[in-house]
């Protein structure tokens, strides 16, 4: 799929965290703007930066390419006192983009916390790209609390195939899971959306992981289950013969299997009233 891909000087790179990110973060920081991995169930689609959008999700990147220098320009500046600063990295695209390779930008992200750590970081992706950065990873942990948090909503090939056919593979996102793990660094799967998976989807998760987050398209959407409706969710659900998997409960039976296999204090599950978007 061919991406229209410009670049762009961010007036900000930190933004205040609000809705679900006021739980836990202060700011959030996208590198990007749009995203090439294209996953259907996506809510961004549902949101501004797209909907005034003349090109589809999925087919435009725009690259901030002042990230690094308006990062280590901002933390500087932010007020400290008696405040943690715990930033997601990232809420509205994805930090490894497939040109991450060539740009570099999150790397050089990472290489000023590194100077100018944060209290935590939470690296929200699905890119195996990541491995590259472990070394940068393991030196930003001895400076700030650091979270690797692998978007793992399935454990079933063909599925990711259906709602997200432009994403890493599943089998490379346990690797890079994995290797992370055994650098070292602390590690999450967030099975976010859940989508229907094998009864052995906690065992490939097993030993990799220092955490759960379970997340689904009613509560995670911002909208109770609404962009997700919108996005025709329940008509590809049912396309498929997966009706059984879309339902607003689902977090229930999710974490509940999940409980057989590991202890309560790993499993996060998504709250209804923190997802106001």
């Amino acid at each position: 799929m061919k991406i229209d891909i410009k670049e762009t000087v961010a007036r900000k790179i930190l933004t205040e965290a609000k809705g679900y990110l006021d739980v836990g973060f202060t700011h959030s920081l996208n590198p990007y703007s749009g995203c090439a991995f294209a996953c259907l169930y996506c809510y961004v689609r549902e949101m501004p930066i797209q909907k005034f959008k003349e090109i589809p999700w999925g087919e435009w990147l725009t690259i901030k390419t002042n990230a690094a220098e308006k990062y280590r320009r901002e933390i500087i500046k932010l007020p400290k006192k008696n405040k943690s600063v715990n930033i997601f990295m990232s809420s509205a695209t994805d930090p490894y983009q497939p040109i991450e390779r060539k740009t570099e930008l999150t790397r050089a992200l990472l290489a000023e916390m590194i100077e100018n750590p944060p209290d935590f970081v939470q690296l929200q992706t699905r890119g195996s790209l990541i491995t590259r950065d472990i070394d940068l990873l393991v030196k930003l942990k001895e400076k700030c609390e650091v979270l690797v948090s692998m978007t793992i909503e399935t454990d079933r090939e063909d599925v990711k195939r259906i709602f997200a056919p432009f994403a890493t593979g599943i089998k490379l996102r346990l690797k890079t899971l994995k290797q992370v793990h055994d650098a070292g660094i602390s590690t999450q799967a967030s099975i976010s959306p859940v989508l229907p998976f094998t009864p052995d989807f906690p065992k490939v998760l097993d030993g990799i992981v220092d955490h759960i987050w379970i997340d689904t398209l009613s509560i995670g959407d911002g909208s109770m289950g609404k962009r997700s409706a919108r996005l025709g969710m329940p008509a590809l659900f049912r396309q498929h013969e997966l009706e059984k998997w879309y339902r607003s409960d689902i977090h229930v039976a999710v974490e509940k299997y999940f409980h057989k296999y590991f202890p309560s204090e790993m499993i996060r599950v998504s709250k209804e009233e923190a997802f106001l978007k």
